[in-house]
């Protein structure tokens, strides 16, 4: 919960849209899911929005007028710290977040289905709140590290304390579900998870009908932190291996 939120008030989201259909067609959704919701649809208003609203969460699209998402991250962040889930329309404008580091908690590619939009903001809003990370033991046959306790596997080390990840020494920047992804099959390296295991796990989703966010999550780490930490077995799901 943010520090404008009281407790048991609902938790609010702004969002950012340009396209009047696809503002309205997100804010039923998650007004229908309980949430408080209200929208922008350029820069300029949006940072004002966010600054007089004081949201739990912003849903921000990348390609706004005015100015862009990038730079409404940038000035929101500036002020106050928000999570914020970025819209992108293509691969390559994902490409282009994770490489600025602009401060977006996570992204999802247009076109989403609202499920799935539901689903990544809950799961960033469960990640924000969090003081500590969680000591419930990860999915999977083996025995998971203390909570808290470093997890060093080859050339990456993840600080469970910090929340932080490095490979080889140098750190590398997550979102908060990457994060979790990556702890998740971290914890049981050589050990195959299911799609289905890992959204239950990551995102709380209690159906396997939304395995592409694993699979975008996946190309995301790999880009991030190479491609020979994590290997794919076709029709199941995917493993965390050690590199030799």
């Amino acid at each position: 919960m943010t520090e404008n939120a009281q407790p048991g008030s609902k938790q609010r989201i702004l969002v950012v849209e340009d396209e009047p259909t696809i503002a309205r067609a997100v804010a039923d959704r998650l007004a229908a899911e309980g949430f408080a919701v209200e929208t922008a649809g350029d820069g300029p208003s949006a940072v004002e929005r966010a600054r007089s609203y004081g949201p739990d969460l912003i849903v921000l699209d990348l390609m706004l007028p005015g100015f862009d998402g990038l730079e409404v991250c940038r000035r929101v962040q500036a002020e106050r710290s928000v999570p914020v889930l970025m819209l992108t329309a293509r691969d390559d404008e994902t490409d282009l977040l994770v490489g600025l580091g602009v401060g977006a908690d996570d992204y999802i590619t247009k076109p989403f289905s609202m499920r799935e939009l539901v689903a990544r903001v809950r799961t960033v809003l469960r990640r924000f709140e969090r003081a500590e990370p969680s000591a419930a033991p990860g999915p999977g046959p083996g025995t998971a590290e203390p909570s808290g306790a470093p997890l060093r596997l080859g050339p990456l080390e993840i600080d469970q304390r910090a929340r932080r990840v490095r490979r080889d020494g140098r750190e590398v920047h997550l979102t908060p579900t990457e994060y979790e992804l990556l702890g998740c099959l971290a914890r049981h390296p050589g050990t195959v998870l299911t799609r289905a295991l890992l959204l239950e796990q990551v995102w709380d989703w209690a159906d396997a009908s939304g395995t592409r966010a694993v699979d975008s999550h996946i190309k995301a780490l790999r880009r991030k932190l190479g491609a020979d930490l994590i290997r794919t077995v076709h029709g199941v799901g995917y493993s965390f291996e050690v590199p030799a």
